[in-house]
């Protein structure tokens, strides 16, 4: 039986179907373009389009699809290409599994950590509740709740999935450290002239996950019948953005700078993506992997930059 991934050729997916096909485990990759081979299978996740028999008795899906959230300014347009690539692909992907005589054994959705909010200092784990929170104009979501909002209307599309009996789990994941691109990678270049700095306040708290690890985690998560529901896919020592700047300059053996970058800067040059994306503190720890028993290979940020760098 094989995995599906959808999300296969970005950072995690491509990542993930590397380590599955190294442990010798059959991987089918959804694509949105003509496949190439008998490992790839069409889908158009915006029109629902997605041929059931590829799904039909799999050993597990793994849904990672969707346009980067950091990747470009918030635009109207772009917020768009947010919402519709990740609720309209998360839609196509659990109705369909609804509907199949051979379900899936699990159905693995990527999400993120984002969905929390800013948590300041306060820790949160998954049996966190989304607040009662006031609306904008025309029912929008408030200034500084949007992303969070975006995060649940995607999971909430897994639905007609776990409705049908499937275990259903929901993938909240933090910075995924790596140097080959994502959080990190767009930081290394700066750090290594000597031009690194805390942004903004740098109280605000980050919460980050080695690749390793990352790949680790769903593993294990693979791995545990049981296991449904979100789980926080972070280490278990978030550190503030201060502390991961200072950390970042003694693994490259270059200064930082003795000023933090303003949070007005910051919004010129990001937009909202700077409140929602930069300067937000996401305090959130891994308590359902802790209990499953999960061992992290780099539970400390110096250790896990130690390893990357």
């Amino acid at each position: 039986m094989a995995v599906v991934v959808t999300g296969s050729s970005g950072l995690l997916g491509s990542a993930l179907v590397r380590a599955l096909r190294d442990e010798g485990r059959p991987v089918v990759r959804l694509v949105r373009r003509t496949p190439e081979g008998p490992d790839e299978a069409f889908w158009d996740p915006r029109a629902g389009v997605l041929d059931p028999s590829v799904l039909e008795g799999a050993e597990a899906v793994v849904h990672l699809a969707g346009a980067g959230i950091a990747d470009r300014r918030w635009t109207d347009d772009y917020r768009r290409e947010l919402v519709d690539s990740r609720v309209d692909g998360t839609r196509t992907l659990a109705t369909t599994i609804a509907g199949l005589e051979r379900k899936p054994g699990v159905l693995l959705s990527g999400s993120a950590i984002g969905v929390y909010g800013d948590t300041g200092q306060h820790p949160v784990e998954e049996s966190w509740e989304p607040p009662v929170r006031p609306r904008g104009q025309s029912g929008t979501p408030a200034h500084g709740q949007w992303l969070a909002d975006l995060v649940l209307a995607w999971e909430a599309e897994t639905a007609p999935a776990e409705e049908a009996g499937v275990r259903v789990v929901r993938l909240r994941t933090g910075h995924v450290l790596t140097s080959e691109g994502g959080f990190l990678g767009k930081m290394l270049p700066v750090f290594r002239l000597g031009l690194g700095a805390p942004l903004g306040s740098g109280r605000q708290y980050t919460s980050w996950i080695s690749m390793p690890d990352w790949l680790g985690a769903v593993a294990h998560i693979l791995r545990e019948p049981e296991v449904s529901g979100p789980v926080n896919l972070t280490a278990p020592t978030p550190v503030t953005n201060a502390e991961f700047t200072k950390a970042l300059g003694h693994a490259l053996r270059r200064p930082t700078m003795p000023i933090s970058v303003p949070g007005f800067a910051l919004r010129a040059a990001l937009g909202d993506l700077a409140d929602e994306g930069v300067l937000i503190g996401q305090r959130v720890l891994p308590r359902r992997l802790l209990e499953m028993g999960y061992r992290f290979r780099h539970p400390r940020l110096d250790d896990a930059l130690a390893a990357i760098l």
